[in-house]
């Protein structure tokens, strides 16, 4: 039972919802100043943790139904894990998350966590069955992941909380493709989600221009995008369930990439190298437990 319950989390992912937080860090600018309180960044990370997991948790507990007939190999519909097990757990984690973030501060840290969590199970439930609302929901979830990294330094986030715009387009363009995992997608909604990825490349450019870090930062920019560029190609000239799978799995993992490179456009190289070793634990993580 212990496998299935950490197959329900998605390891993998997990790892990228921390480099969400890392990446706010480096945007909050905590490591240019005084009296910096790393315990504060380990509960930020810790929370993300219990965010995310009980967020996943929640949606393959409201689609045990459906993974019956879909996806069987899961943990619920296999019987590996009961429904009830699996809401306990879900619970648990958020209740987690929100705890973890608010020992920081009620607000706005603990109240960006309640919102995550709030979105991610509104999502799990309702939002993933709109076309335009779902996307638009699950990147919520992660503009809110970024945003609370950023709260490590509440200021920061009049300034900088813009910024959570583009992993709400980001992860709104990855969204929509997923629906196309299991039966093929469209080769329109595949060209909108490769509008949306260069307008994140383009946003993370010009931050970093504008902050005199283009140089540095071009470099993850180009890892990013030859991560999620080649499989989004090869989905669209052939949109068949497995090449949309790799596209999404892609996508979500080269995450840590994008995250690496707000790092840098901050000028926080140190934390951009650091995000940037989270990619092969989430890659080995990827091969044993399930992405999407």
């Amino acid at each position: 039972m212990v496998v299935g319950l950490l197959r329900l989390m998605r390891p993998a992912n997990i790892v990228t919802a921390v480099a969400d937080v890392l990446a706010g860090v480096a945007i909050s600018g905590f490591m240019t100043g005084s009296g910096q309180d790393w315990g504060s960044v380990a509960l930020l990370c810790l929370a993300t943790i219990g965010l995310y997991g009980g967020g996943v948790v929640f949606n393959d507990v409201f689609d045990a139904k459906l993974d019956s007939v879909e996806r069987p190999e899961r943990p619920i519909p296999s019987g590996v894990v009961s429904v009830t097990i699996a809401s306990i757990l879900g619970a648990a984690l958020l209740v987690m998350g929100i705890v973890a973030a608010g020992t920081v501060s009620i607000f706005p840290s603990g109240l960006i966590a309640a919102g995550i969590a709030l979105a991610s199970v509104v999502y799990d439930k309702w939002g993933k069955h709109h076309s335009f609302l779902g996307p638009v929901n699950m990147g919520l979830c992660r503009g809110l992941n970024l945003a609370l990294g950023i709260s490590v330094v509440p200021a920061a986030l009049d300034q900088f909380g813009w910024l959570a715009l583009a992993p709400i387009v980001y992860i709104a363009a990855i969204t929509m493709i997923s629906r196309g995992e299991v039966h093929g997608g469209s080769v329109k909604v595949l060209y909108f989600a490769l509008i949306f990825y260069t307008l994140v490349i383009g946003a993370i450019l010009g931050v970093a221009i504008s902050n005199q870090q283009g140089l540095l930062t071009s470099f993850f920019v180009l890892a990013f995008g030859g991560m999620i560029l080649p499989p989004l190609f090869t989905a669209i000239n052939d949109p068949a369930g497995k090449n949309i799978g790799k596209a999404v799995k892609a996508g979500v993992i080269a995450l840590i990439l994008m995250n690496a490179a707000w790092a840098s456009a901050f000028g926080v190289i140190y934390l951009a190298v650091g995000i940037l070793l989270l990619l092969p634990v989430s890659l080995v993580l990827a091969r044993v437990f399930a992405v999407t």
